[in-house]
């Protein structure tokens, strides 16, 4: 399908998808719209794009694109996305989706009402290595699982070291940039739902203010599966971890919670360690692919914004287990009005 896109936020990110986004057939891109208009105008001439502006309804209006990709600060995300949605574009947003549920769930609304596919940026499910043990997981092949442990410790780049560390007001901290992520990955997964969290968070050399850049937390999914998470801005070298405990086996990935989609997957059992072969994908490229289909109406996003929503909703309840040092039932949305507690 072929269609127009425009760019809302000038960020890192945003370099990195329009790469990707050159990789699939028909795709223009054709603007970005950023509040320093000095920016503005340099990421546009140095990613080949036509046009660039200070003032989101003029850039929707002069754009007129078929899609949006919004990649600007966690706190504007709702507003530029209702207004992407109100101007008829389909719309991809980073993670995490909004600051509140309720503003999240006015995003999933308006896509609906005004027949918009809205996506989230959660790239970690296009990973071949995420994909085939969702796969084992639902087939049995490790028994029942009952147990996780994600290990998505990093050391934030220079370059990222702003608002994510400093702006609690803007979306700050490991639980928002994160947790977000390792929670939808979990859902992805397992297939099931989290129904409480318990949280506790630390500043370990970077966190300034309010802002956490350590956190640990006990997750309860449906069905009885335990998770433990760990998040961290500041451990350099660290090799990120993701293993599935099952009654029958388990299943062990190393470095496949980052941008790159590769990684390493094993499967232990009664028969020995098993290697398993993964492919490199690239996860945007794929993300993008599957969001371009669904806009021509054939299947859906890798992640929706209802599964925008519903991560985030985990990390908000892991801030509020952390201030009140209990555990927290996560909200879940009633089948019409608001969320409420899990």
């Amino acid at each position: 399908m072929a269609m127009r896109w425009g760019f809302i936020g000038a960020s890192q990110i945003a370099e990195r998808v329009i790469g990707s986004l050159r990789k699939i057939d028909g795709q223009e891109l054709v603007g970005v719209v950023s509040r320093n208009a000095e920016r503005a105008s340099q990421f546009a001439a140095g990613h080949g794009l036509a046009q660039a502006h200070t003032e989101l309804e003029r850039f929707l209006r002069e754009g007129r694109f078929d899609a949006v990709y919004v990649s600007s600060t966690n706190e504007q995300h709702c507003a530029q996305t209702l207004a992407a949605l109100g101007a008829g574009c389909h719309v991809m947003c980073e993670k995490p989706l909004a600051m509140a549920l309720d503003d999240a769930q006015r995003m999933v609304d308006a896509a609906v009402a005004h027949g918009r596919v809205l996506a989230t940026n959660h790239h970690l499910r296009a990973s071949d290595c995420h994909r085939q043990m969702r796969a084992l997981i639902a087939s049995g092949a490790i028994g029942r699982v009952h147990g996780v442990q994600v290990s998505h410790a990093v050391y934030l780049p220079l370059h990222l070291q702003g608002w994510r560390l400093d702006r609690p007001d803007a979306g700050g901290g490991v639980m928002l940039d994160i947790l977000v992520h390792d929670t939808d990955l979990l859902r992805f997964l397992l297939q099931a739902e989290p129904r409480r969290i318990y949280t506790s968070v630390s500043q370990a050399g970077l966190g300034r203010g309010s802002v956490e850049d350590s956190a640990m937390s006990v997750i309860e999914f449906d069905g009885g599966v335990l998770a433990q998470a760990h998040q961290s801005f500041v451990a350099p070298h660290a090799l990120a971890r993701l293993h599935v405990l099952g009654t029958e086996g388990n299943l062990y990935a190393q470095a496949s919670l980052t941008q790159a989609g590769a990684g390493r997957l094993w499967l232990r059992d009664g028969q020995g360690e098993h290697e398993l072969p993964v492919q490199p994908v690239d996860l945007y490229e794929a993300g993008f692919s599957a969001f371009v289909c669904a806009c021509a109406g054939d299947g859906a996003p890798l992640a929706s914004g209802v599964d925008g929503a519903r991560a985030m909703a985990t990390a908000l309840a892991g801030l509020v287990s952390a201030r009140s040092g209990r555990r927290q039932d996560i909200a879940r949305k009633r089948r019409t009005g608001s969320w409420k507690p899990g």
